[in-house]
């Protein structure tokens, strides 16, 4: 009944890819340190620096983004250092593993899982460990589908520390608005495959000057995640290893595509996205991970509940080539996400929310066909 190898492709990342970007890609090879690559790295590195909200050159990397992550950590935080790191979710405690294995004395406030941080919370724990040096924040958690609000954060951290503020923005980057400058954060990460619309492999790192005073102190043996090599290579418009020279025309054709869009109307699709998709299931009565406030424009994660079962849910939806994520650690079983985020906007949401609909009532659920689209339809139909 459907077409073999017609994928909606709707999970968290890695997302689909604009023909644009997918013709760059294709596009002859040329020599990694040649004038034609020193141009695009400088490039690309000044094009990225809106969505960081930084006037601070990115890094960029070859590798996934968790390189980063781990780049940000052995660049900044020395053994038996005092951390703290706010997790919310499967990334968060990705970072809290990362700081143990490097040997850091890592604190961790760890919040319920679909909820942001509580300002006052992170306030007593600053109070009560004030060695801490730096602070590690998730900006979208991808595992839950919640938004945290770094810029009502890192006042708070700045107030009652010295430390860094490092944040993993990867997931929310290029989809959301990010201040880096006006938020006081001082270490950024972000990676290619998701809001930026282009296959996993890129990673990049914005570094204040506040954090690179205390990079040029860091004793921690590195070598391929030495921010110093990167930074001063990107001075001379090159990269201190072999760059994806074929994902950097990828990017480039993807930042075009973005600031035509224009990043204020990129915001707002998203968010557009995420209203319709929490509108349709709400209306279908299903369990929403998080709250209105919290959630983010990325991605959104529901419960299973009494009478249905969130695994059957994404295999009907495989069979009719859609393909959503299930849950991580705990949530294994538990929950289904669907990303809204990148190559994607209203139109390709409705799509989803039908399949969704049609699997609910194969496992018996009383509804009426239609329920989520009419929901979804309506709040479209105010932004067009």
């Amino acid at each position: 009944m459907f077409i073999a190898n017609k994928i909606n492709l709707r999970i968290p990342g890695p997302t689909p890819i604009p023909p644009a970007v997918q013709a760059a890609m294709n596009k002859p090879m040329i020599g990694h340190r040649s004038k034609e690559a020193s141009t695009l790295i400088s490039e690309v590195s000044e094009r990225l620096k809106p969505f960081f909200g930084t006037n601070e050159s990115p890094l960029l990397f070859s590798g996934s983004g968790t390189s980063v992550l781990e780049a940000a950590v052995v660049n900044t935080v020395q053994p038996e250092e005092e951390v703290l790191v706010v997790v919310t979710g499967v990334f968060g405690d990705r970072f809290a593993k990362i700081l143990t294995e490097y040997g850091a004395t890592v604190r961790r406030y760890d919040v319920d899982w679909g909820k942001t941080p509580d300002p006052d919370a992170l306030k007593k724990i600053l109070q009560q460990h004030p060695n801490i040096k730096a602070v590690f924040f998730t900006q979208c958690e991808t595992s839950t589908g919640v938004l945290n609000p770094i810029d009502k954060l890192s006042p708070i951290v700045k107030e009652f520390s010295n430390a860094l503020i490092i944040v993993d923005a990867v997931s929310s980057l290029g989809a959301v608005p990010f201040e880096m400058n006006d938020w006081n954060v001082d270490i950024t990460v972000a990676g290619s495959q998701k809001a930026l619309m282009i296959p996993a492999g890129l990673a990049f790192a914005a570094v204040s000057q506040n954090a690179w005073n205390v990079i040029e102190q860091n004793k921690n043996p590195k070598f391929y995640l030495d921010f110093k090599r990167y930074r001063d290579n990107l001075l001379k418009g090159t990269t201190p290893f072999t760059p994806a020279v074929s994902l950097l025309f990828g990017l480039q054709a993807a930042l075009e595509l973005l600031e035509e869009e224009g990043l204020a109307q990129v915001f707002n699709r998203h968010e557009i996205m995420k209203q319709m998709t929490r509108s349709a299931l709400r209306a279908l009565s299903l369990p929403l991970m998080t709250n209105d406030t919290d959630a983010s424009p990325t991605v959104t994660s529901v419960y299973q509940a009494d009478g249905w079962d969130s695994e059957a849910v994404r295999s009907d939806l495989k069979k009719m080539g859609i393909v959503i994520a299930g849950g991580q650690q705990h949530l294994k079983g538990k929950i289904f996400r669907i990303g809204h985020m990148g190559y994607c906007d209203p139109l390709d949401i409705l799509p989803v929310l039908s399949a969704i609909e049609i699997s609910l009532k194969k496992q018996n659920v009383s509804l009426s066909l239609g329920t989520a689209l009419q929901a979804a339809e309506e709040v479209l139909s105010n932004h067009v």
